[in-house]
């Protein structure tokens, strides 16, 4: 798993989602960076990690990937971040290694079992009719879809790496391989259940312009005992769209929020987390518009 690190500090990891890379977070790293260590990695087939076939255990096998690095950088205990199908692999690497996570953040998170494609990449996950369509839905998505979502020319950049492992002559088909993850029932089937365990404060982001039904944040944050609900004026890649304001609201939040996690483990049964937690009283934050 291929990551990146810059800066001082407490420790985050930013986790990215499909079919994007660690690129998504280069703005706000620049924004965090003078006070924090940020990390960021690249996900299976995105970046500079190579691609890994799905198969049962798929989300756990990352979680187990993440907490190796953070054994190998020598942290103790770090945020987490997770945006769109990064927020499942944030989500499992939290329920399995939460002493190891002070705070996590969850940006338009694409977590539920009734998550429906977005209807380019849907196609493409489609047996026979995604390898006849693959090299002109490939075209589309990157010409039309993704510029779109990605106006302006500060997004450029990103966009030129998000597009880099599936340029050339196979890359439509690499990006067939990606989208076909499985039914969302399978992969996403377990979450729900987790985000009820979750001990951690949690800050959820929102976009207003956002491609992802509200009611997953909604959903999320009934779930979650210690969470906060943020909505910004965005589209989908929160990240790219507004760095200041995210990391603002970060930063706030990860500074109220600090020992809480510890406190809520110390006062729980860790073999039943789920039926007996202790709420924690909810802490102000400004919703950003």
């Amino acid at each position: 798993m291929h990551c990146i690190y810059q800066g001082k500090g407490d420790a985050i990891l930013f986790i990215h989602g499909m079919p994007t890379n660690r690129m998504l977070w280069g703005p706000l790293i620049q924004e965090l960076s003078s006070d924090h260590r940020c990390f960021a990695v690249d996900l299976p087939g995105m970046g500079e990690t190579p691609f890994v076939p799905y198969r049962l255990g798929y989300l756990d096998r990352q979680a187990e990937q993440i907490e190796q690095l953070r054994i190998q950088h020598g942290i103790e205990k770090w945020h987490v971040v997770g945006h769109d199908a990064g927020s499942a692999v944030a989500v499992q690497y939290a329920a399995r290694f939460s002493p190891r996570v002070s705070c996590l953040a969850l940006m338009s998170p694409a977590i539920f079992p009734d998550l429906k494609p977005f209807y380019l990449l849907n196609a493409l996950r489609k047996p026979l009719v995604g390898e006849v369509l693959a090299p002109v839905l490939h075209l589309i998505f990157w010409r039309i879809a993704m510029r779109r979502a990605l106006a302006g020319e500060s997004n450029e950049t990103p966009l030129r790496a998000f597009y880099k492992p599936f340029s050339g002559f196979t890359g439509s088909w690499q990006l067939m391989r990606l989208v076909r993850w499985g039914k969302p029932q399978d992969m996403l089937g377990e979450i729900p259940a987790k985000l009820a365990a979750l001990l951690m404060p949690t800050l959820l982001f929102q976009g207003s312009r956002d491609v992802l039904p509200a009611s997953f944040v909604e959903r999320a944050a009934s779930l979650i005992p210690h969470s906060t609900v943020v909505t910004l004026d965005t589209g989908h890649f929160i990240p790219l769209d507004k760095p200041k304001d995210v990391a603002v609201c970060l930063q706030s939040f990860f500074a109220e929020n600090s020992g809480t996690n510890d406190t809520a483990i110390r006062a729980t049964n860790r073999s039943a987390w789920s039926s007996h937690t202790v709420p924690a009283e909810p802490l102000p934050l400004p919703v950003v518009l």
